[in-house]
């Protein structure tokens, strides 16, 4: 039985049974900037009872000149704090798509272990026929929550650069492969493509079941994607991709395995691509 995850029907029971439990679940829906649509719209049109909005821009670090950082632990607790989150809430986080998995990275990596994902998220509580509320979300009273940031969890530039060259971890990459090979776009205006050295492409797509389920694989299907691509598991490890987001899902897996050696690199490519001095590796078309 997984430690971080929760299957709908227990979540459907939860709801019923203890309402006034010390319970905040969380829609983290989100969308890329580019896309022009904001998921507090999709969740004013339905959401799971009871729960209440996080904006993934509220609690990442506006100052920084690199996307979806990881903020400092006042701003975080200020956010995780309105929503009625404080130091023994359980915290049940959904969504309808891939940042989940940021969202559980960040209460873990300022101390708070009490969270768990709903396995399939907001589109398998939907197919199964689960209720859901309509409307801004129900009125809480905000608590104190406690952000204290764990050390070890979060790999610097250097710290990325360092293994690349003398492959003191292994370094996985969440992107697709286009994105990885250099073949698309970074996904950022100005930008390089390509992939850093030594880096083994592990696209993020590979860990979940296709629809209906959109379940996360199991711990077994895991390993074997992991060992597939030529991840060594015996070792440390990197998570990077874009800009840190899909790169939780590589290390919540990784979790799910029984592998707790690893760091998230959080300023992944976005960082790494623009600065001058770090290596960007391109691989060639194959011309069929």
């Amino acid at each position: 039985m997984s430690r971080w995850l929760i299957e709908a029907d227990i979540l459907a029971r939860l709801l019923a049974d203890t309402p006034d439990a010390d319970r905040v679940i969380l829609d983290c829906s989100w969308y890329l900037p580019d896309v022009g649509k904001h998921a507090i719209d999709d969740f004013n049109v339905g959401h799971i009872p009871s729960a209440q909005f996080l904006d993934l821009t509220e609690v990442s670090d506006t100052a920084s000149p690199y996307v979806n950082m990881l903020p400092e632990p006042k701003q975080f607790a200020s956010a995780v704090s309105a929503l009625g989150i404080g130091e023994n809430t359980e915290v049940i986080i959904y969504d309808a798509g891939y940042v989940s998995a940021r969202v559980w990275w960040m209460f873990r990596t300022f101390g708070h272990d009490r969270v768990r994902i709903l396995n399939g998220g907001w589109r398998k509580w939907v197919t199964e026929g689960y209720k859901i509320e309509i409307g801004s979300g129900t009125k809480v009273i905000a608590k104190t929550f406690p952000a204290n940031l764990i050390k070890g969890r979060v790999a610097t530039l250097e710290t990325v650069r360092e293994a690349g060259l003398d492959d003191a971890a292994v370094i996985i990459d969440a992107r697709t492969a286009a994105r990885f090979d250099g073949h698309e776009g970074s996904g950022y205006p100005g930008v390089a493509s390509g992939y850093m050295p030594g880096a083994i492409n592990t696209p993020w797509q590979l860990f979940f079941e296709p629809s209906p389920s959109y379940r996360f694989i199991s711990p077994d299907a895991a390993r074997a994607v992991f060992l597939g691509e030529g991840v060594d598991l015996s070792r440390n490890i990197i998570s990077t991709c874009g800009s840190g987001v899909t790169a939780s899902i590589l290390v919540f897996m990784l979790e799910e395995i029984g592998h707790f050696d690893w760091v998230l690199y959080d300023g992944s490519w976005h960082e790494w691509g623009q600065h001058d001095d770090t290596i960007k590796l391109v691989k060639p078309h194959i011309s069929k």
